[in-house]
């Protein structure tokens, strides 16, 4: 299987420039699967409710359809990162589209910092394949928060999707490969690049998109700045041992019964 991820650096509040921007640098790129930012489409850092409202599309959008023409040219499928509207609020999620259209949309469910003045949180996580693989998504801050990603391990997850718009060093790269490892589970992080300035307000983002093996070892990561498209041709069958030695399996000597949640 060919998964990948595409970092960059989305401009603020410009949907259309950031869609062909994703759109034309992904045009002949033929994967089954592509992981692209948190938010690609409209860029993160808000100032007031009505940004995320008036940036925010429902499914079919203009990202749908774009992504979907080029997934029917390429084959590939892409977890794509947006605003997404509905009747109820405004939705920090990522879209699985693949050649046969928007097959899953995950919200995020843990939002972070001002994301709760504006996002609704999400609720509940999913399995669905590519290619007849298991994969799961989460979206950015999600990562701090073990429990999301070991329920997509004790689904079936093979390979976890992980659209990012992370601002504090090493800290998602690090839990990634963590993640990775204690699930024995493929990662692709995709994080962007670049400085978003709104006011008073800044944010840097890390860059350092990656993906991990079962193993939590870096297949490939990205730099801090620069913008990145990287493929790589993976096993995902490898996820299904989760042995760590002859007598230790992850999922077969966990003791639910005596933990505490």
């Amino acid at each position: 299987m060919k998964i990948g991820y595409y970092q960059f650096n989305p401009e603020f509040g410009n949907v259309k420039k950031n869609i062909e921007k994703m759109t034309s640098a992904l045009e002949n790129v033929h994967a089954d699967l592509i992981v692209l930012p948190e938010l690609a489409s409209s860029g993160y850092f808000f100032s007031n409710k009505e940004e995320p409202k008036r940036l925010s599309e429902k499914i079919p959008g203009l990202l749908s359809k774009e992504f979907l023409r080029l997934s029917k040219k390429t084959g590939t499928s892409y977890v794509v990162g947006f605003p997404e509207y509905a009747e109820e609020g405004i939705y920090n999620s990522a879209a699985l589209i693949a050649p046969d259209g928007v097959t899953y949309i995950y919200r995020k469910t843990h939002l972070f910092f001002e994301e709760k003045k504006y996002f609704l949180p999400g609720n509940g996580y999913e399995i669905v394949e590519v290619k007849g693989y298991k994969i799961g998504i989460l979206i950015c801050f999600d990562h701090m928060f073990p429990e999301a990603a070991r329920t997509l391990a004790l689904k079936g997850a093979q390979i976890i999707c992980h659209p990012s718009n992370l601002v504090i060093p090493e800290y998602g790269q690090l839990t990634t490969r963590v993640r990775a490892l204690e699930n024995r589970v493929f990662w692709i992080l995709a994080n962007r690049t670049g400085t978003e300035e709104r006011g008073e307000g800044k944010l840097v983002y890390t860059g350092e998109s990656q993906i991990i093996s079962p193993k939590g070892e870096i297949i490939n990561r990205a730099g801090v700045e620069e913008e990145s498209l990287f493929v790589t041709e993976i096993q995902p069958e490898e996820a299904a041992d989760k042995n760590i030695t002859q007598f230790n399996n992850i999922i077969e000597d966990r003791r639910p019964e005596i933990y505490t949640l």
